[in-house]
């Protein structure tokens, strides 16, 4: 699947960025703008229906589609390497989505989100294996949509580079390494209250 991606975007870089991708960005046609939505949406309904597959139960399910997601993500980055040599740092900056609008930041971002949702989904897995279901507190709830809030903000609040050919402002690591911590700690929580909680 991450193979799969990285030739649409071989594709797509050699017919818009034939010198190779960098900011700011081309104007694309809105026909292919389009597709490319839809196409996304598309990548999101398989991932979606591989994980409905392997799990029983709705938390089962999420875990595994955070495990596909990750390893999907992850993957593309390599065989966007392996294909174009490219990223020449983690550090560049890549569209990484554009529901609802462009998503901009440096590779390592999407990547350490990514490593993060594998991690978790394993975690999620595995205590299903156990017998026990996994339950998020409130306080979990809380601070997932903060961080998701927080990381989103991140990614989307450039305008200027996302939809009018800018150049991208530096990045806020902050945002990310906030929004990471509070993932981590919204996760240990439901973890420890999941343990307790045999599954139905």
């Amino acid at each position: 699947m991450g193979y799969f991606e990285a030739a649409l975007v071989v594709y797509l870089r050699e017919l818009y960025y034939p010198g190779g991708f960098t900011f700011p960005l081309t104007i694309i046609p809105e026909r292919i703008i389009i597709i490319e939505l839809v196409r996304e949406f598309s990548t999101m309904v398989m991932l979606a229906a591989v994980a409905a597959v392997a799990g029983k139960k709705f938390w089962e399910r999420f875990g595994y589609f955070i495990i596909i997601f990750g390893v999907w993500d992850i993957f593309y980055y390599i065989w966007l390497k392996a294909t174009l040599n490219w990223p020449s740092s983690i550090f560049d900056f890549d569209i990484l989505f554009l529901i609802p609008l462009p998503w901009i930041a440096p590779v390592i971002a999407p990547v350490l989100i990514s490593v993060l949702m594998v991690v978790c989904g394993l975690v999620i897995i595995k205590l299903y294996a156990r017998g026990l279901a996994f339950k998020p507190a409130l306080a979990s709830w809380v601070l997932a949509i903060t961080a998701t809030i927080i990381i989103l903000y991140s990614f989307l609040h450039d305008i200027e580079a996302g939809l009018y050919q800018d150049y991208p402002q530096p990045y806020s690591y902050w945002f990310l390494g906030i929004g990471i911590i509070l993932y981590v700690v919204s996760f240990v929580i439901a973890g420890r209250r999941s343990k307790i909680i045999p599954e139905l």
